[in-house]
């Protein structure tokens, strides 16, 4: 198989020839490209290049267009810093408050900075190498998540907490949600075959399962479906210990869940088994980014032992690596995966069936 066969199979829960890997790795090629972060990441060429670049120094299947998690917050009027060796980060909202909303404007991605740098970056690497990897565009931070910082995040937990602000507060989600689906659209008409939403905010580690239900699943659910009606399938991301969510976000019909290393592997491969794919999980930063090959090739057989048997899995960090990860490292995941992750066409992994006793008596 190819890499775009590769991905599909798993996508459709079939069985590929081995596991598919990806790379989270948009600040990893901003310091590669040895540009100031800031100048990098508003920019949609060079963001293209060194994502090409990189595709070619590690030959993973699966490529993340981002440029951080604030593109539609900024697009939408919010203030945002560049920071000098990291993404940017919100600093100011564009609401005093949830009875501004009509300050609200969704803004027109072809024009509107950086998203038309993301798109333009989106278009030139599913031109040069659309039909050798899978392309993931990210239509940025899901409405959850784009809501508050539209808000501001004291301003949107205080309004979660308060009944009386709840409708101006989905009617805040309802714009996010709109605004979302957009950029969603835009990404795919540019060559991305897949989109996907960060919603960490929503997450067990900052939000109740509760608020996550009432707030954020029936969101997720409605772009899920509506992205699904342009055939769009949807990566539904969420860092940390989702454990105890997973069902709920497996329930929301997306096509893939990029999840942490800090969640129950065992309880997330049973709730995904034969519903959906999951991307990731391996820890970014005390393995990749400051363990050795030896430590990365050993989480990666840890990894496949519990979540690829059967497929459904697409092997990668569980969130962006960080900026000075070193190569070699990246090139032990990627081995590792190949090395380890070949199925037989039951499903089974072949690297377990050597190390079985029957593999071990010439079976």
């Amino acid at each position: 198989m190819n890499s775009i066969e590769r991905v599909q199979t798993v996508l459709a829960g079939g069985i590929p020839d081995r596991v598919p890997v990806d790379l989270h790795n948009f600040l990893m090629t901003a310091h590669a490209s040895g540009m100031p972060f800031p100048d990098f990441l508003r920019d949609g060429e060079a963001m293209a290049k060194w994502q090409i670049r990189l595709w070619r120094e590690f030959g993973h299947d699966l490529l993340i267009l981002e440029s951080g998690t604030t593109t539609l917050a900024e697009a939408c009027g919010c203030g945002v810093e560049y920071l000098p060796g990291s993404a940017p980060v919100l600093v100011r909202p564009v609401l005093d408050s949830l009875d501004d909303l009509d300050r609200l404007s969704i803004p027109d991605f072809a024009s509107a900075f950086p998203l038309n740098q993301n798109l333009v970056a989106t278009r030139i690497v599913s031109r040069e190498i659309g039909e050798q990897a899978y392309l993931l565009s990210r239509a940025d931070q899901g409405p959850f998540s784009l809501a508050s910082m539209l808000l501001g995040l004291e301003k949107f937990l205080l309004a979660l907490s308060d009944p009386k602000e709840h409708p101006k507060l989905h009617a805040l989600l309802a714009f996010a949600l709109e605004t979302v689906y957009r950029y969603a659209v835009a990404q795919a008409e540019q060559g991305a075959r897949m989109t996907s939403i960060g919603e960490s905010l929503s997450g067990p580690d900052v939000t109740s399962p509760r608020m996550y239900r009432e707030f954020e699943w029936g969101y997720a659910c409605r772009l899920v479906e509506r992205l699904r009606q342009k055939s769009i399938p949807l990566a539904y991301h969420i860092c940390g210990n989702a454990t105890r969510i997973v069902g709920d976000m497996v329930a929301t019909g997306s096509a893939v869940l990029e999840l942490d290393y800090k969640c129950d592997l065992s309880k997330i491969k049973e709730a995904a088994r034969g519903k959906t794919t999951i991307l990731g999980v391996i820890d970014p930063s005390s393995v990749l980014a400051l363990g050795t090959p030896e430590l990365v090739a050993a989480k990666v057989q840890e990894e496949l032992s519990i979540l690829a048997e059967g497929g459904g899995l697409i092997l990668g960090p569980g969130c962006a690596l960080p900026p000075a990860t070193p190569f070699e490292n990246v090139h032990a995941l990627v081995e590792a995966a190949h090395r380890y992750g070949r199925y037989a066409p039951d499903g089974s992994l072949l690297s377990a069936r050597s190390t079985s006793p029957e593999g071990a008596s010439g079976e």
